[in-house]
């Protein structure tokens, strides 16, 4: 189980970070609505090496799994898989577009002004970004959030896997 869940963790995670990457040149012109469509078709992706992996593992354990060791064998890849994830968001939002938040924040009050939002909305609105902001700059609480973006794109996928691919002796 270790040697399969290593292999496809690791090209689960390496997948993850090299799309991550690839898309940092391109922020700004994909901008932040396509940038979370883009962004959970990426995770998706990533996570079909989840079903591989599954697959793989009942293929070396004689065509044989249960729903409990092919979930065992799925979120262990997931979360190797989000480690990446994590580490990579780490390194682009702290080296590689330190001005993030602030474009974040820019963005999300224009889109609450053009949606009709009053004065004293759009003041709350900034002062709900800035408070994030001083929390999110704070790598343990970045990591937190980051992690809860691809995990549960990778429990699911986990879970119809394992419910898929199972398969007892009869």
């Amino acid at each position: 189980m270790k040697k399969t869940v290593l292999t496809f963790g690791l090209i689960s995670g390496l997948l993850s970070s090299a799309m991550m990457l690839a898309t940092v040149p391109f922020m700004d012109r994909i901008g932040f609505d396509r940038g979370a469509v883009y962004g959970y078709t990426a995770i998706v992706l990533t996570f079909l090496l989840v079903f591989f992996g599954i697959r793989s593992y009942r293929e070396q354990s004689g065509g044989t799994l249960t729903f409990g060791r092919g979930f065992t064998v799925g979120i262990l890849i997931t979360l190797i898989s989000c480690v990446f994830y994590v580490l990579t968001w780490q390194v682009v939002y702290f080296k590689l577009n330190r001005g993030f938040a602030d474009q974040y924040t820019a963005y999300a009050i224009e889109k609450a002004r053009s949606n009709g939002a009053n004065e004293q909305a759009l003041a709350d609105l900034r002062q709900q970004m800035a408070d994030f902001k001083v929390m999110y700059d704070k790598p343990l609480f970045n990591a937190a959030i980051t992690f809860i973006e691809p995990f549960p794109v990778g429990l699911l996928i986990t879970t119809v896997s394992a419910l898929v691919l199972r398969r007892t002796r009869r």
